[in-house]
C-alpha cells in the first residue's frame, strides 16, 4: 500500500508537540485508583475529555440481564463493578472511509503491598524515559494514545473521514463484560484497535480464560485432638495438586495449536487467593480458594468449565475425606474464549504498513497468554481487532512502567493507521 509521505512526516511532528501533555494526561489517569468498582471518576474524566474535544458522548450502564443472556458474558457477581461505559463519537462530514473502533479499558488491579513499590503505585513518577504507577502500562498510556492520535490529526486541521468510536471501558480485569457492553449496546465498526502494552507486536491469537472459587468444608475440632477433625486448608492444598493435573494436560495439548506450540507453557493455572480458618488452634471448617486458569482459542467455555467440574469431582473421589465431603465450586469472573486473528484483513495489512514506516522493522505477530477484550470484536463483531501497544514491564505486579519513547511511537502509528484506514478530511470543511 501507498503511504502519503508528506502527510506521514506532518502527523509524526504533530504527535511529538503534544507528547509532553499526552504524558500529562497519562500522570492523570493513573493518578485515579481505579480499582474494581471504583472506576466512576476515572470515567468521569473520560467523559470530559472526549466532550472537550468534540465528540458526541454516550455514557451507559451494564445490562446485567443482555450480559448473562449472551454466550460471551461471563458471571456478575456482587463484586461487579457498576461504573458506566463511555464512547465517545466522531462522525464526518461525509462518510467516505472505513469506520473504526478505538478501544481501552481504565480499570486496574490491586498495588498489593505498597510498601514494596519503590514510589507510590498512584503517584505516577517519570524516570529514565519510563512511567510508573499501577495502570501506566495496563492500559492508561493505550487509553491516552487512542485520544492523542486523534488530537495530532485535529492539530493539522483534519479529521477522519469515517466514523470513529473511543471505548473507555471497565471490568477488562475481571470479566471482559464491559467491551462485551458496547457489542450489546450496538456498537460496530469495519475494524477495532486496542493499544494494550504488548510490546509493540500485534496479538494473532490469545487464550480463553475461566475465573472459578472452590470451597472446602472441614470437621472442626481443637488442635489437641486434631485426628476427630478434617482440616478444610490441607484438603484444599490437596486439590490445587488435582487442578495441576489438569494444567499439565491441557498444556500437553499444545504442541498440535499452530499459535501457541512455541510458547512455553501458555495455559497457566493460577491459585489467586485463599482464606480458611478461624483460629489458630482450631482444625479449621472451611477454605475457599479462587482460582484463574486458561485455555486454548477454539475450545469453548462451556467445555472448558465441564473440564475443571470433572476434575475436581474426580479427584475428590480418590481423597479419603472429599469423596464424603464434595468441594463446592462458583465460577465467579471470566468465562471468555480466546480468539484467533486470522491473518490476511486489510487492518492488519495498513497496520503493518506503517509499523514497518514508523519502526523501521517489521511488525512481529505474537501469541497472548492473558485475557484482552479484543475477543468481543473477532468473536461476536466478526471483524479485525489489533491488539498493539506499547512496551511494558510488570504489569499487576510490582513498581509497573511503560516505556514512554515507545508509547509516542505507538501513538504515531496509531495516528497514521486512522489516517490510513479511515481516510481525511478537513475539519473545517
Amino acid at each position: 500500500m501507498s503511504i502519503d509521505p508528506e502527510l506521514s512526516a506532518r502527523i509524526s511532528r504533530s504527535v511529538v508537540e503534544a507528547f509532553d501533555e499526552q504524558i500529562a494526561f497519562t500522570q492523570d489517569l493513573v493518578r485515579f485508583p481505579s480499582t474494581r468498582g471504583n472506576e466512576h471518576t476515572v470515567q468521569d474524566f473520560m467523559a470530559r475529555a472526549m466532550r472537550e474535544r468534540g465528540l458526541t458522548l454516550d455514557r451507559f450502564d451494564m445490562d446485567h440481564g443482555a450480559i448473562a443472556r449472551h454466550p460471551g458474558g461471563s458471571q456478575i457477581s456482587e463484586h461487579h463493578s457498576q461504573a458506566p461505559i463511555v464512547v465517545g463519537i466522531h462522525r464526518p462530514r461525509q462518510e467516505v472511509g472505513r469506520s473504526l473502533i478505538l478501544q481501552g479499558h481504565v480499570d486496574v488491579v490491586p498495588t498489593g503491598p505498597e510498601d514494596m513499590w519503590t514510589t507510590p503505585p498512584f503517584d505516577p513518577v517519570v524516570k529514565d524515559g519510563w512511567m510508573y504507577g499501577r495502570g501506566a502500562g495496563d492500559m492508561k498510556a493505550g487509553v491516552a494514545s487512542n485520544l492523542f492520535a486523534l488530537d495530532a490529526l485535529r492539530r493539522l486541521g483534519l479529521q477522519p473521514a469515517a466514523t470513529v468510536y473511543v471505548q473507555s471501558v471497565v471490568e477488562e480485569e475481571s470479566t471482559g463484560n464491559g467491551a462485551l457492553m458496547t457489542h450489546l449496546r450496538g456498537y460496530k465498526a469495519n475494524a477495532a484497535l486496542v493499544p494494550e502494552p504488548l510490546g509493540e507486536s500485534l496479538t494473532r491469537a490469545n487464550v480463553g480464560v475461566l475465573w472459578f472459587q472452590v470451597e472446602v468444608r472441614g470437621v472442626p475440632a481443637h488442635v489437641a485432638y486434631m485426628g476427630e477433625g478434617a482440616n478444610a486448608i490441607d484438603a484444599a492444598y490437596r486439590l490445587v495438586g488435582g487442578l495441576r493435573e489438569l494444567e499439565a494436560k491441557w498444556n500437553q495439548q499444545v504442541s498440535g495449536n499452530p499459535w501457541f506450540k512455541d510458547v512455553d507453557h501458555p495455559l497457566n493455572l493460577n491459585v489467586g487467593r485463599i482464606e480458611g480458618g478461624d483460629w489458630a488452634s482450631s482444625v479449621p471448617s472451611w477454605c475457599k480458594v479462587d482460582f484463574r486458569i486458561s485455555f486454548l482459542p477454539g475450545t469453548s467455555a462451556d467445555a472448558a468449565r465441564r473440564e475443571v467440574e470433572d476434575c475436581i469431582s474426580a479427584f475428590a473421589l480418590t481423597d479419603s475425606y472429599l469423596s464424603n465431603s464434595p468441594p463446592q465450586i462458583r465460577f465467579n469472573g471470566f468465562t471468555a474464549e480466546g480468539y484467533v486473528l486470522e491473518p490476511g484483513s486489510d487492518a492488519e495489512a495498513v497496520l503493518t504498513a506503517v509499523h514497518q514506516d514508523v519502526m523501521g522493522r517489521p511488525m512481529q505477530p505474537t501469541p497472548s497468554t492473558a485475557y484482552l477484550d479484543s475477543r468481543v470484536y473477532v468473536l461476536y463483531d466478526n471483524i479485525p481487532a489489533l491488539n498493539y501497544g506499547a512496551i511494558s514491564e510488570n504489569i499487576h505486579g510490582v513498581d509497573e512502567r511503560v516505556d514512554l519513547a515507545s508509547v509516542q511511537r505507538t501513538t504515531e502509528v496509531i495516528a497514521r493507521f486512522i489516517a490510513e484506514w479511515c481516510g481525511v478530511e478537513d475539519v473545517s470543511g
